[in-house]
């Protein structure tokens, strides 16, 4: 057996110490930094693994807290979505009964129209029948004229029809007061029949207005909060149904509002129609 002199440095010692081995030592020695080595290598890879790892965990939380705002965003996203869609079908129903209301009221305003023209005719038609009668009655008067002046002319040779031709006198004076009588009626039943035409006309109007305030200021609050108890009907969140409500009592009040200016318009049409 060969004995193999190894210098060893001890870390304790400032002097060296001579330790006498043999070759197995040596090799086991070696194999035991070998592996020392190899462990200390294993280890730091160990604990790069764990580093990774960590920060593998650390990006994963971010990932996940990234992702579960990005799923609220798209909830809130689709409730957003859904109120506007239930917010267009409610527009969209108030326009078409708008469309509605608009076809009956030109219906109704087609209507009037026609019976206007159609009383504004029989007033041409009863003008020229006054004309006509006026036009007859100053024929009439001519021809009275001369019948008296023939009656005159008659009188002087015929004694005996002059009793005959008074009485026709007094009789064509009684039928001339008459037919004057008839048109001065005629003329007060026309000046009569006007004030009645203006009349109806400002009360028309004044119904139009009504029925425009009615139609427009009372439908829109009253088709605002059908819509809301629609919305309430639905699950809602409080603080939604908190918001729905003030809309609610909004346009409620703006519905009180109307009332109160609609009393106050009518009252001053009864006061205006009771003069008239």
């Amino acid at each position: 057996m060969k004995f193999v002199y190894v210098k060893m440095k001890n870390p304790n010692s400032s002097t060296n110490t001579i330790t006498i081995t043999t070759p197995e030592l040596a090799f086991q020695n070696h194999e035991r930094q070998k592996k020392s080595l190899e462990l200390a290598i294993a280890s730091e890879q160990i604990q790069q693994q764990k580093r990774e790892k960590k920060k593998r965990e650390g990006e994963l939380l971010i990932a996940n807290a990234e992702l579960f705002f990005q799923n609220e965003e798209r909830e809130k996203r689709a409730a957003e979505l859904a109120i506007a869609n239930e917010k267009l079908i409610l527009e969209n129903i108030y326009k078409e009964k708008r469309a509605e209301e608009l076809v009956i009221a030109n219906a109704e305003l087609e209507f009037q129209n026609t019976e206007k023209e159609k009383r504004a005719n029989e007033l041409v038609i009863a003008n020229k029948e006054l004309a006509y009668q006026n036009q007859e009655k100053e024929n009439r008067a001519a021809e009275l004229i001369i019948a008296n002046k023939e009656l005159a002319f008659q009188n002087k040779e015929k004694e005996n029809r002059a009793k005959e031709l008074a009485i026709a006198n007094t009789e064509l004076a009684f039928q001339n007061r008459e037919k004057e009588k008839r048109a001065v009626e005629l003329e007060s039943s026309n000046k009569e029949l006007e004030k009645v035409e203006t009349y109806l006309r400002n009360h028309i109007k004044d119904l139009e207005k009504v029925t425009f305030m009615t139609s427009h200021k009372v439908r829109q609050p009253v088709t605002n909060i059908l819509g809301l108890v629609a919305l309430l009907e639905k699950k809602q969140p409080y603080s939604e149904i908190i918001k729905i409500m003030d809309h609610v009592k909004d346009s409620a009040l703006k519905l009180d509002i109307f009332t109160q200016e609609l009393t106050l318009f009518v009252s001053k049409l009864e006061r205006k129609w009771r003069k008239n």
